[in-house]
C-alpha cells in the first residue's frame, strides 16, 4: 500500500474538520493505523528490535559521556497517527513511539512553514540506534483533529536523516520529557516540551494522561486497528485499571519503566525487576537467564531464518500462560498471545505454517536495571495508560486479552 493510501485511511477514520485552537474537557480519541512495510522484501524484525533494545540499554552511558543515542521504533512494523501542522495545515503521519520523546517531521513530506511557524534558531539532533535526524527546532500549531489542538508545539524539522523510517514523515514522541535532554546541540542540558507537556499546560484537565490500545493484527494490509487517547481512557474499551509507579531503577527509569516479575505457568522465570513497556518494540524481550528458562520450558529451538524460537504444533498445544505480575494484578498472555501471527510469517522470512514464539533474549542477564521490554504482544492485549503527572503506568484487560488470532 502506498503512503498516500495509508494517509487516506487515517484521514477517513479521523474525519478532520477545521483547525480548532482549544481542547474540550473530555478525553479525545484518535485512530492509529498499523503499517507493515515490506517494500524492500521481507523485514528483519528481530534484528531491528535488537538494535532498538540495545539503544535503550545505553541510556546511562550516553548521559555520562555526552551522547544522545536513542532507540528508533521498528518502522517495518509500526503504528501511525495523522497530524495537521501549521495554518493552513499540512498533514503528516507520524510513528507513535513511547520509547522516544522528540517529535519531528521531514523524513518524507517536507515541512512547510506557515504563519504559525516559528524558527527557534536552535539546532537539534537525535541519533537513533539505526539512524539519525539533524535539523532545526521550530514551534508550530498541531491539529490532531477531533477537537484537539496545541498552539506553539515544539517540533524538530529534519534537514538530514539516515536510516529507515518506512513510510512515516517522522515521529510522535510520547516518552518522558527527560529523554529530550541532549538533543539541542547548543543547550545539551535543556529539555524540549513534549506533546504531553503542552497538552497539560494548555488545558484544565489532565491531557498528559495518554492511553493506547491496539487490536492484535490479523491482516497484512494497512488498517486502523488502534486508538490513541489524550486526557484519560475510553471506559467501554477496558476493564479495571492497575497502576504501578515508574521504577526508580536505572536505566529503565528514564523510560516508561516499571517493576514486574514473570512466570511461565507456575514457574517463576524472572523475579521482580525493572524494565519498560514500549509500543515501538515488535516483540517481548526478557533477561538471558529468564529466556533460557522459557526456551527450556516451551521446547522452542532457534529458527535460522527469523531468529525466533520455533515450536511444533504439539508443543503449542502444551504451552502455558506467560504471566506478568505487576503491582497487585496478573496480566496473562495465553498461548495464542505468545506466538507471531502466522498470516505474517512470510513477511519476516519465515515459513507460512510454522509457529514462532514472540519472546526473545534481551542479551544481558537479570539485575542490570533493564531486564525486559513488554512490546507489541503485551500492548496489543492490554490497555496501557501513561500518566506523566503522577509518574505511573496503568494496565487493564480488554476484549482482545484472550482473543485467538492465529
Amino acid at each position: 500500500m502506498s503512503a498516500a493510501s495509508l494517509l487516506t485511511i487515517l484521514l477517513l477514520a479521523l474525519s478532520i474538520t477545521g483547525s480548532p485552537v482549544e481542547v474540550n474537557n473530555s478525553p479525545i480519541t484518535l485512530p492509529i493505523a498499523r503499517r507493515l512495510s515490506v517494500s524492500n522484501g521481507t523485514i528483519n524484525a528481530l534484528e531491528q528490535d535488537k538494535a532498538r533494545v540495545a539503544a535503550f540499554r545505553l541510556k546511562d552511558y550516553n548521559l555520562k559521556h555526552g551522547g544522545h543515542g536513542v532507540p528508533v521504533a521498528n518502522v517495518g512494523n509500526g503504528y501511525y497517527v495523522a497530524v495537521g501542522i501549521g495554518n493552513p495545515a499540512t498533514t503528516y503521519y507520524l510513528i507513535v513511539d513511547t520509547g522516544t520523546s522528540n517529535t519531528w517531521v521531514g523524513a518524507r513530506t517536507p515541512y512547510v512553514p506557515t504563519s504559525t511557524s516559528f524558527n527557534t534558531g536552535e539546532n537539534v539532533k537525535v541519533i537513533y540506534g539505526t539512524g539519525h535526524f539533524f535539523g532545526m527546532e521550530y514551534t508550530d500549531t498541531f491539529d490532531f483533529g477531533n477537537g484537539l489542538a496545541i498552539a506553539q508545539q515544539s517540533i524538530g524539522v529534519a534537514t538530514e536523516t539516515s536510516g529507515t523510517f518506512g513510510e512515516a514523515d517522522g515521529i510522535l514522541g510520547l516518552g518522558p520529557v527527560g529523554l529530550t535532554a541532549g538533543s539541542l546541540t547548543d543547550e545539551p542540558r535543556t529539555t524540549i516540551p513534549t506533546v504531553s507537556d503542552n497538552l497539560h499546560s494548555q488545558s484544565t484537565i489532565h491531557r498528559e494522561v495518554v492511553s493506547i490500545s491496539f487490536q492484535p493484527t490479523t491482516s497484512t494490509q494497512s488498517m486502523v486497528n488502534g486508538e490513541l487517547t489524550f486526557g484519560g481512557t475510553v471506559r467501554n474499551k477496558h476493564g479495571p485499571i492497575t497502576y504501578t509507579p515508574i521504577t526508580t531503577t536505572s536505566p529503565a527509569s528514564y523510560y516508561w519503566g516499571i517493576d514486574q516479575s514473570i512466570s511461565y505457568g507456575s514457574t517463576t522465570i524472572l523475579s521482580s525487576t525493572a524494565g519498560i513497556v514500549d509500543v515501538g518494540t515488535t516483540f517481548i524481550h526478557i533477561a538471558t537467564d529468564a529466556f533460557d528458562q522459557y526456551q527450556s520450558l516451551t521446547g522452542g529451538i532457534p529458527d535460522a531464518a527469523t531468529g525466533l524460537l520455533l515450536i511444533s504444533s504439539t508443543q503449542y498445544g502444551a504451552l502455558q500462560n506467560l504471566n506478568f505480575n505487576i503491582g497487585s494484578a496478573i496480566f496473562s498472555l495465553t498461548p495464542n498471545g505468545q506466538i507471531w501471527p502466522r498470516i505474517l510469517n512470510t513477511y519476516i522470512g519465515g515459513s507460512s505454517n510454522a509457529i514462532y514464539l514472540v519472546v526473545n533474549d534481551i542479551g544481558t542477564p537479570s539485575g542490570k536495571g533493564f531486564d525486559f521490554v513488554n512490546g507489541y504482544p503485551f500492548t496489543e492485549r492490554f490497555y496501557c495508560i501513561f500518566d506523566t503527572s503522577r509518574s505511573r503506568v496503568g494496565f487493564a484487560p480488554t476484549s482482545y486479552t484472550d482473543a485467538t488470532t492465529n
